[in-house]
């Protein structure tokens, strides 16, 4: 027990210290910056993962904790009905007050409480605390990937269209192509127990037996010169690659191509976290909804993967999380060529063909806790892998994200399958 709690304290150091390290590049104006309702601003984000730990760690289990500010009880509540109101999440951009500095300040004093309580070796709720603690951690490393989200979309409402890093961004030559994985299925374990990894979250579970039909899978993501004779062919024209929601949705937002992707002075441009770019062929087409790759797929004869389909082939590759945050998705370069699958977790997020819902045997935690995953368990589509800006270690075979179909703004891209 003392090496693990040895090794989550150095988890929840290097996680706080990250959030605060990747708002380096900002400008302090940039701090309360939200475009879209959806889109929360850097210091929110700060705030809100501060709160997450002083609500359900420290104000039960440490004895006279004191809050620096009763009123952040309700500011930095994102949605947890259970602990009380929350301030409308729509304005969270007018929340000039408190400043950034009473913000960091907030999370020194969540930090230095954070650090005895963990230090308290006979603390009579000690399990429940290092979980609660581990929930936490992972927590905010989603959040620090809702941060880069949030923060493209909000610079790139600015006709300056404002670099976020200036560092040069990393380039591939010699792309390759695109190529088929046949998968024989059969009846696997999908999902986790309780107990049987590091972590999970709660909608990981439990592990439960599903059967596949075999099928193939693409080796790469759909680029952005493939999504492109999408487009050239008439494909944001025509109702018939289309759900009936995606093309109302097309025609109501006016949609003619992904979201970033501009046209300037005749030039195929891309804005990213680099600035705005000349848009790169190879590399992954990203910030697509999951109605915009469900027509791709209808387009190229082919369709989008179940989610128990990209478990299943992905439990059969090497996995390597460890990547480092590269701010846009890259091209495979032709030497990465081989059996495996590519880009499974350092690209896009890969949109499938399964809505969000529970698995058999799924229960909702008691209490507040229960509110983090079960009750968004409506309307949304799982997206499986990872992306450039998901957090180190983040990730996994299991991992499930969830979004609306028609959300664009995360880096979502298009993984391809087929019957076999």
């Amino acid at each position: 027990m003392a090496d693990l709690d040895s090794a989550l304290i150095r988890e929840f150091h290097a996680t706080r210290e990250y959030s605060v390290k990747a708002c380096e590049s900002l400008e302090l104006e940039d701090y309360g910056l939200q475009a879209a309702v959806f889109a929360s601003p850097p210091k929110w984000h700060l705030a809100h993962t501060s709160w997450f730990f002083e609500t359900f760690l420290l104000k039960p289990f440490v004895s006279g904790y004191q809050t620096p500010d009763p009123a952040y009880g309700l500011l930095f509540n994102s949605y947890y009905n259970a602990v009380g109101k929350q301030y409308p999440r729509a304005q969270r951009g007018l929340l000039s007050r408190p400043t950034v500095s009473r913000v960091l300040e907030y999370r020194q004093h969540v930090n230095r409480a954070m650090l005895g309580l963990l230090a308290e070796e006979n603390h009579p709720h000690r399990e429940t605390i290092r979980q609660r603690c581990l929930l936490g951690v992972e927590h905010e490393k989603q959040h620090q990937e809702l941060f880069y989200t949030d923060i493209k979309y909000s610079l790139f409402a600015n006709p300056l269209y404002p670099v976020f890093n200036s560092k040069p961004e990393k380039q591939s030559a010699n792309a390759s192509k695109m190529q088929w994985r046949k998968f024989s299925g059969g009846l696997f374990d999908m999902g986790v127990d309780d107990g049987q990894a590091d972590f999970a979250f709660d909608n990981e579970m439990p592990a439960h037996k599903v059967f596949i039909e075999p099928f193939s899978l693409a080796n790469q993501l759909v680029t952005n010169r493939e999504y492109q004779e999408f487009i050239d062919d008439g494909g944001y024209t025509r109702p018939d690659y289309w759900l009936a929601d995606g093309w109302a949705t097309v025609q109501a937002q006016q949609w003619t191509q992904p979201l970033y992707w501009l046209d300037v002075q005749g030039k195929a441009m891309e804005f990213t976290l680099y600035g705005l770019r000349e848009r790169q062929s190879d590399q992954p087409a990203c910030h697509l909804s999951g109605y915009e790759a469900d027509a791709y797929a209808n387009w190229a004869k082919a369709r989008l993967p179940t989610e128990a389909e990209w478990e299943f082939a992905a439990m059969q590759q090497a996995f390597n999380s460890g990547q480092e945050t590269n701010l846009h998705p890259q091209a495979v370069c032709s030497d990465d060529a081989s059996e495996s699958l590519l880009q499974l977790y350092d690209s896009c997020w890969q949109w499938t063909a399964s809505a969000y819902r529970a698995y058999p045997g799924f229960e909702v935690s008691a209490g507040a806790i229960g509110e983090y995953n079960g009750k968004f368990m409506s309307n949304q589509w799982v997206l499986r892998g990872g992306s450039c800006v998901s957090s180190v270690g983040h990730v996994r075979p299991t991992y499930r994200n969830f979004f609306y179909p028609e959300d664009r703004w995360q880096f979502s891209g298009i993984r391809l399958a087929k019957n076999l």
